[in-house]
């Protein structure tokens, strides 16, 4: 679905390459997640992905970027964008309406979709979001959550074969943040759709992608499962990207030869392992007959 070869862009205004020599492939219908350290690139990564570079921000240009076989340096912004639909990092930045249903049929109208087929996509769209409640509601009123939700289905509306979203959790709680992972999920898995975020939170990101791409200073250091990539907790760390303390734990218990088994990527997945080194004593075994049991 996306193609990125030997990518290095320079914005107009710097000195230097913000991003140089990417090459990534993304299949069709993956979830992909992309973290890094503040300043690594990763929004930069996104926008040649979704357009956004060259089209608005003009620069040095080096390489190649192909979306569904289009190149995006010789399509337009406008046809790049029925193809990928894109949620910023500040929803109320991107909300341009003051109700919910006028919001699902700003996209729509625009983009010229027949009259016919745009109440069953407002209805669809708000139904795989959950929030088919807050058709009539006033945007204003609603928690960031469901602002986001919002922004979301908004997009889901015009069935594009890639969503992107920069940080979508940014400003939600954990249970909310979950939430919003689980419904993309869910989306993503019945439609096909390819979906690559943008996410610091590598827990989070790590339960529901297939790839994880860590970008370092400008550059790609792993594109990989979530498991291969968190094997490598303390390199992670020394780059600035905050990996689970469950797995950080359990990494270090596997290079002191403690624990062989597969990498943990939660505290449910680090107890469960923990129980099994500690079966071999009493407490060990008390503690995983009684994980079974519950």
């Amino acid at each position: 679905m996306i193609e990125i070869r030997n990518f290095t862009f320079t914005y107009r205004e710097s000195d230097a390459p913000v991003v140089r020599d990417i090459n990534l492939s993304i299949p069709a219908g993956s979830f992909v997640g992309i973290t890094g350290a503040a300043g690594s690139g990763k929004s930069t990564l996104t926008y040649a992905m979704n357009g956004i570079i060259p089209h608005c921000y003009p620069g040095d240009f080096f390489g190649s970027v192909t979306v569904d076989g289009l190149d995006t340096c010789e399509t337009s912004l406008t046809d790049i964008s029925q193809i990928v639909g894109s949620v910023c990092q500040d929803i109320d930045s991107q909300i341009v309406t003051s109700i919910v249903e006028d919001e699902m049929l700003y996209g729509l109208e625009n983009f010229g979709v027949p009259h016919n087929e745009i109440e069953k996509r407002v209805e669809e769209a708000l139904e795989d979001m959950g929030i088919s409640d807050l058709r009539d509601r006033v945007i204003a009123s609603l928690s960031g959550g469901q602002k986001q939700k919002v922004a979301i289905a908004s997009i889901l509306a015009l069935k594009p074969k890639v969503l992107m979203l920069d940080e979508p959790t940014a400003e939600l709680d954990p249970a909310s943040s979950l939430q919003v992972f689980q419904l993309l999920a869910r989306y993503a898995r019945e439609h096909g759709t390819t979906v690559v975020v943008v996410e610091q939170k590598i827990a989070l990101v790590s339960e529901f992608a297939d790839m994880l791409v860590i970008v370092d200073k400008g550059t790609i250091r792993f594109a990989d499962t979530p498991a291969n990539v968190l094997a490598h907790s303390e390199e992670l760390l020394e780059i600035g990207v905050n990996c689970p303390r469950a797995t950080t734990l359990m990494n270090r218990l596997a290079a002191d030869g403690v624990y062989n088994g597969p990498v943990c990527r939660n505290v449910e997945e680090a107890c469960y392992a923990l129980m099994g080194i500690l079966g071999g004593n009493p407490v060990g075994r008390a503690l995983a007959e009684s994980e079974a049991i519950a």
